[in-house]
């Protein structure tokens, strides 16, 4: 790196964290954009349909397989009618969308995407409460959607806004639990007295609720990753992700067959887009924390390329396609199962959250306490 570039650097550390930012977020809209194509054609072939293949390169018969979709869908939002409804609460209808994508963009503040790129750790705050933030701002998206129906003045999106929050709150206590084994196995000394010094470095200055010391718990083999150490709390979160970014089968706030359109039913033009860059922005969001909490994060059961702190910049780079590529399989699945199962009932979605979950996730807590101390 040029001296001057690494002078700039050193006495200006905004500028570091504004690059870091502005990466995550030249990755995360591409991925928000084309996981609704993804979504349109995996749809599409599970219901013997083609899908979107036409929007290509403009004024061309280049169609590329309809990976232009994207493009063609933003330039309808922007160019469509912003009609706002006479009879709507205009401040909270404006806010409503804005407060419901925030939050899912800023869990990416926190996830650790990579190792290293040079002496830079590939986070933007690599907070020692990291995961305690995550629930926090998680928590935060619900308001957006309460705020749409409330705003609306309408009675199905009322509803979807009632469902919505009782839904969110259901499920966030039993995830919350869910991820407690996972910092008891990852906070636990024992382990980390045999850290090469890669790692130790890394490690440094990192709290018992970081999510890198979760990556570098996982890092030795296979099956170190907790999704085979806490397979109960794995299945518990990732039924809970969807629930919180009320994915299928827990669509209940949009549920079309009964609330026309749910919370959202009102907008249209680019605020109707928000709310669903918000969703799949969450999707991701979610996809990453499973990917971090789960299955090694950035690291690969093989190989010491892949399972240490960078030390170089190819390093570097292919530990984030391997991170990007673990939140891909996520994302696969979670479009996969909407469309291959029904919603769930009213009833029968707060029963798996209060008398399912809440109840597992907390025995699950007291089983990994008494093992950890058995072993002690």
């Amino acid at each position: 790196m040029p001296e001057f570039i690494t002078e700039l650097l050193t006495n200006h550390p905004w500028l570091i964290v504004a690059i870091k930012v502005l990466g995550v977020f030249a990755v995360v809209m591409p991925m928000v954009a084309y996981s609704v194509v993804a979504e349109r054609r995996i749809s599409a072939f599970i219901q013997d349909r083609v899908g979107p293949n036409r929007v290509g390169i403009p004024f061309t018969n280049i169609k590329l397989l309809g990976l232009g979709q994207p493009l063609a869908d933003g330039l309808k939002s922007f160019l469509k009618e912003d009609f706002t409804p006479g009879h709507v609460k205009r401040i909270y209808y404006w806010m409503a969308p804005a407060v419901s994508m925030t939050p899912s963009f800023i869990v990416f503040a926190v996830i650790p995407f990579g190792s290293m790129l040079g002496m830079q750790k590939m986070v933007i705050a690599d907070l020692n409460v990291g995961i305690l933030f995550t629930f926090g701002i998680v928590s935060l998206g619900v308001y957006g959607i309460v705020l749409a129906g409330y705003s609306a003045n309408s009675k199905y999106p009322f509803l979807g806004g009632i469902r919505s929050s009782a839904q969110m709150i259901s499920y966030e206590i039993a995830m919350g639990m869910s991820v407690v084994p996972v910092f008891m196995l990852a906070a636990d000394p024992a382990w980390r007295d045999g850290l090469t010094p890669d790692w130790k470095a890394y490690l440094e200055g990192t709290g018992l609720l970081n999510l890198s010391s979760v990556v570098a718990y996982q890092s030795d083999s296979l099956f170190s990753w907790l999704i085979f150490k806490q397979p109960i709390a794995f299945w518990i979160f990732l039924i809970s992700i969807f629930a919180e970014t009320n994915r299928l089968p827990f669509d209940l706030p949009e549920s079309e067959t009964e609330l026309v359109s749910g919370y959202n039913t009102e907008y249209s033009s680019m605020r109707f887009a928000l709310f669903f860059m918000g969703e799949y922005a969450a999707m991701i969001a979610g996809s990453a924390l499973m990917v971090v909490l789960f299955c090694g994060g950035w690291t690969l059961p093989f190989g010491e390329y892949f399972n240490t702190p960078a030390q170089g910049l190819v390093q570097g780079i292919v530990h984030i396609l391997v991170f990007i590529g673990k939140i891909a399989v996520f994302l696969g699945l979670m479009i996969w199962v909407r469309w291959m199962l029904p919603r769930f009932r009213y009833d029968q979605l707060m029963n798996i959250g209060w008398k399912r979950f809440l109840p597992v996730s907390l025995a699950n807590i007291i089983l990994t306490a008494i093992v950890l101390w058995a072993v002690a």
